[in-house]
């Protein structure tokens, strides 16, 4: 073969470029196979065109074929319309003296050396183009990388892997691909050094097991998933806790592996690809590696049954699959015919019913999934086959058929194995066989362990139903309350692995949900005494998890056992589950973790309810933190340094911020996830601290869940359970004692006495710090810049703790001989005059407040509100609250404190308008007259009047005038 000078420019037209794919450089077809030369398409020389020659490297590995693509030998349809001209081609094409370049891009050659051949990669080829050009298609293509092949003639790489490279006279460049890349950090975080959950293998016989954070695209869209490859099947999770994925899809589905640079990898399923990046390079070899491992695994076995169905809630059309003994959902029929499934369901945890001619419902510990199809015809053929799938998956009994009739009782409390036959009578899970085992080592006086096939004498009617109404459900909520994710064990771990977990569960106590009471043995069993007289058996369990004794002690034979007090109340389940806690050990727990103090760098991002974290920051995402797992936010800025401290059970996180306003976008993220929806911005505005605790007021031993909120000057607890919301005000007679050892902070307020238990000693600690602080500065601030008379400070106080909730509050009038009476007692002694709590004493309590405001102070001067009112109409509403925020700096100290006492608390009674039907315009029109007296009637007046009470942390509390203007009266 004759080889002329290195022309200019040797462009070749995409249609023809695959044709040169058998051509090795140097070598006639002849020479290289013994056959005839291969066609040629035409290729002219263009001496007039100055662009560049780019070298493309690539290497592609097929999961069915890795050389299917590079040694085919069909000829394109289109052969036949393409003129050759081997000889002219031959002339014009430069073949340059080889380079050997080792094959970088293998993850590892020796490994995937049989799996692909020394011509599996190849050099490409791009077409001169001009600038301006690839300019434009960088602009118009969905993908960057495609962009960069537009033109390309491929040349096989020799058995001795080298790579014929172009010389660099000839004006050529190596260019690389332009990859995804995540979405940028947006704030700094600072934590405890630890292993990254995604560089933790389980422990596992199997060389291809994987799991990791990674982040995916899939096509434009892209997430942060948990991966898990287990040999068979790749799954990806939003959460690690998740019990259902967003894709999984079975590793025979795998058409194509390839690996990129800078953590990239990507999957091919047929028509569609995920593209992955792995946070280190590490991470992405371990993930080649293998994936490379399960090639040659036997295909999935044929459907018993598949279709289409409508699924509810939310409704969408799939395409279901019945493979083996699981349930294959599918977005639609193209993703089942290439293997891409949303999820599989199980089905010896699940249950399956009829709940129309049409529909029935899929039912399991995690989720009920309900179908409709076409025909009834359609729903009698599904409800059958999987019928006959669940009965197929397992083996019934008696005993263990009513029980498992509870979803959550299908699956193993402590590992999740499906299809448990054991349980622990006294701790009411049921176990599987390994994790029996578990609880048979720690003795009989921790764990009853029996049998659900054997021990028949031992299952009574009463300990049956124990079981199926609360079982699995209610004792994880009381010994696994606070399981983090990255300690949750599966069903494939090792023996010592769940010997281990099931010590920190059951006997150390790690993650059990203590009983607020839990400080105090005689609490503990009085009230344990008080609960068993009802039905709340959940309670009964929680007391029991916290130590108090069953049978209590002989020093007081007067006081009954807490067995004889559910006898007594004819309490049949109660007395079941006292008998088998009769003689079990108390529980000696250690709720202290060790671990180092190194701290690490990262950066962070939310998504939805997700902390993201990366080690750079565009880099993919190396860990995730379910915001839910939150249990704990303070605001801990100081000067310029903008910072808050988030806390978990196993964790604590600090989050710092170069601007203010992009850390409290950040804090006010978190707590509306924390608060569930509870809140609008507003309420959330200078909120300083957030925390869940336990809550119990006065001597009832009777607790509740809540969350509770800090801003200046108030604490609002938030009840999830019953959506609703109450407010005290830390004002001068508020005391607050701190009970460090029982992790308890004491709130004393006027005829009011709260306590509240938390999680975490640093919790308690940090909240009691700050609830002393907000006292402090309620007081001096008072001191320093003015006074509320105490009338009228003790006034809003009574009608803040008992009012809040009365209907028509301020509107509606009390007795005016009361309100008369009250008025000159406050006036003589406001410490000394006793105020009554019932409904109507408080609505006299407000009448007299609204009496002493109009009678006994003047809040805003005569002469000041011709400045009110030419504020009030002013249009831009940043210029209108600067202007309020100037008026109010004109005010006599006392008259601003006074104020901006007063607006607070109509903040507070507009919260509970769905209850006291007082909104903030009702309030306004009531108060206009207090405040502005003759301008009353101006409705720009009451606009003013209801934005002091809306907006009253923004305009007394959260912005402090920098230079205060004098405004004089035009």
């Amino acid at each position: 073969m004759s080889v002329s000078d290195p022309p200019v420019l040797i462009p070749v037209p995409k249609p023809r470029s695959r044709y040169l794919n058998r051509a090795v450089v140097g070598q006639t077809s002849t020479e290289r196979d013994g056959v005839g030369p291969m066609p040629c398409p035409d290729v002219q020389v263009d001496g007039h065109m100055n662009s560049e020659v780019e070298t493309y490297i690539k290497n592609e590995v097929s999961a069915d074929d890795p050389s299917s693509q590079l040694h085919s030998t069909s000829e394109p349809p289109d052969l036949q319309a393409v003129q050759t001209n081997c000889s002219e081609t031959s002339e014009t094409l430069p073949w340059p003296a080889s380079l050997p370049i080792s094959p970088s891009s293998d993850p590892d050659p020796v490994k995937t050396a049989d799996l692909m051949s020394s011509d599996d990669s190849s050099v490409t080829l791009n077409s001169s183009k001009s600038q301006d050009d690839l300019n434009k298609d960088d602009l118009n293509s969905d993908n960057a990388i495609f962009t960069e092949k537009l033109m390309d003639a491929q040349t096989e790489l020799g058995t001795s892997q080298v790579i014929h490279q172009i010389p660099k006279s000839q004006n050529i460049q190596i260019k690389t691909e332009r990859f995804k890349k995540p979405r940028a950090a947006t704030i700094r975080v600072s934590r405890k050094k630890q292993t990254l959950p995604g560089s933790r293998q389980r422990t596992s016989e199997c060389a291809v097991t994987q799991t990791s954070w990674l982040d995916v695209w899939k096509g434009r869209k892209h997430n942060v998933l948990w991966a898990a490859l287990d040999g068979q099947l790749m799954s990806l999770w939003k959460k690690r806790t998740d019990k259902f994925t967003e894709y999984v899809f079975h590793v025979t589905s795998i058409t194509n592996i390839r690996k990129q640079d800078q953590g990239h990898f990507s999957i091919s399923l047929q028509k569609k690809q995920f593209e992955f990046m792995a946070h280190s390079e590490a991470v992405q070899e371990s993930w080649l590696a293998s994936l490379y491992a399960t090639r040659g695994m036997d295909p999935v076995t044929t459907p018993k049954q598949h279709g289409p169905l409508v699924m509810k809630d939310p409704r969408k059309k799939v395409y279901t699959a019945i493979c083996g003994y699981t349930l294959w959902i599918y977005s639609s029929k193209e993703d089942f015919n290439i293997g891409l499934g949303m999820m599989f369901v199980s089905m010896n945890i699940a249950a399956v019913k009829s709940t129309g001619r049409h529909s029935f419902s899929l039912i399991t510990p995690y989720r009920t999934f309900n179908f409709s199809a076409d025909s009834a015809k359609d729903a009698t053929a599904w409800l059958e086959n999987l019928n006959d799938v669940i009965r197929s998956a397992l083996s019934y009994s008696e005993v263990a058929h009513r029980l498992w009739s509870s979803p959550c009782n299908k699956v193993c409390a402590d590992c999740g194995a499906a299809h448990p036959e054991w349980a622990s009578v006294n701790l009411l899970v049921v176990i599987c066989e390994a994790c029996a085992g578990a609880h048979r080592s720690m003795g009989s006086d921790r764990s009853k362990v029996r049998g659900l096939k054997l021990d028949n004498k031992v299952w009574t009617e009463p300990l049956i139903q124990l079981f199926i109404l609360y079982g699995n459900k209610a004792a994880n909520s009381v010994w696994g309350h606070n399981i983090p994710p990255a300690e949750q064990i599966r069903p494939d771990v090792s023996p010592d692995q769940k010997a281990e977990f099931i010590l920190a569960k059951y006997r150390k106590g790690l993650y059990r949900k203590a009983h607020p009471l839990a400080a105090s043995q005689k609490l503990l069993d009085q009230r344990l005494r008080e609960v068993v007289c009802g039905p709340d058996v959940e309670e009964t369990l929680s007391l029991l998890c916290s130590g108090a004794r069953v049978l209590f002690s002989a020093t007081d034979p007067a006081v009954p056992s807490a067995i004889s007090v559910a006898e007594a109340s004819g309490q049949a389940l109660q007395t079941e589950l006292l008998r088998h806690n009769e003689f079990v050990e108390a529980p000696d727990f250690e709720q202290t973790r060790h671990s180092e103090e190194q701290m690490e760098e990262l950066h962070g991002k939310l998504d939805e309810e997700r902390f993201l974290f990366s080690q750079e920051n565009e880099s993919a995402a190396c860990d995730v933190l379910d915001l839910t797992e939150v249990i704990a936010v303070f605001d801990c800025s100081a000067g310029q340094t903008h910072e808050f401290e988030v806390l978990t059970l196993t964790d604590r996180l600090t989050c710092s911020a170069d601007e203010r306003n992009t850390l409290l976008g950040h804090m006010l993220h978190i707590m509306k996830i924390l608060l569930a929806g509870a809140v609008v911005d507003d309420d959330l505005l200078g909120v300083c601290a957030v925390s869940r605790a336990c809550l119990r007021e006065g001597a009832a031993l009777q607790c509740a869940e809540v969350w509770c909120t800090l801003q200046a000057g108030e604490m609002t607890i938030h009840s999830k359970q019953h959506g609703s919301r109450d407010t005290v005000i830390l004002g001068a007679q508020t005391h607050c004692h701190l009970q460090r050892s029982e992790k308890c902070i004491l709130l004393e307020f006027a005829g009011r006495t709260l306590h509240m238990q938390f999680e975490l000693e640093l919790s308690c600690v940090r909240w009691y710090e700050l609830v002393n602080g907000a006292v402090s500065s309620t007081t001096d601030g008072r001191q320093r810049t003015g006074s509320v008379p105490c009338a009228v400070d003790l006034c809003i106080s009574h009608i803040t703790q008992y009012g809040l909730k009365v209907e028509g509050l301020y509107r509606r009038c009390g007795v005016a001989p009361q309100i008369s009476k009250l008025v000159d007692a406050l006036r003589v002694s406001p410490r000394g005059t006793v105020l009554e709590t019932d409904e109507s004493s408080v609505l006299d309590v407000s009448g007299a407040l609204k009496q002493i405001l109009r009678q006994e102070m003047e809040l805003i001067p005569n002469t000041h509100r011709p400045h009110w009112l030419r504020a009030a109409v002013l249009s831009d509403v940043k210029h209108r609250l600067q202007t309020y925020r100037k008026l109010l700096n004109q005010l006599h100290p006392d008259q601003h404190a006074t104020l901006a006492a007063l607006c607070g608390h109509l903040h507070m009674v507009q919260m509970h308008s769905q209850v006291n039907r007082m909104t903030a315009h009702n309030l306004a029109v009531i108060f206009v007259v207090t405040l502005f007296q003759e301008f009353a009637m101006n409705t720009g007046m009451v606009q003013l009047t209801r934005e002091l009470i809306m907006l009253h942390v923004q305009i007394f509390t959260n912005h402090v005038e920098a230079e205060r203007e004098i405004i004089t009266a035009l």
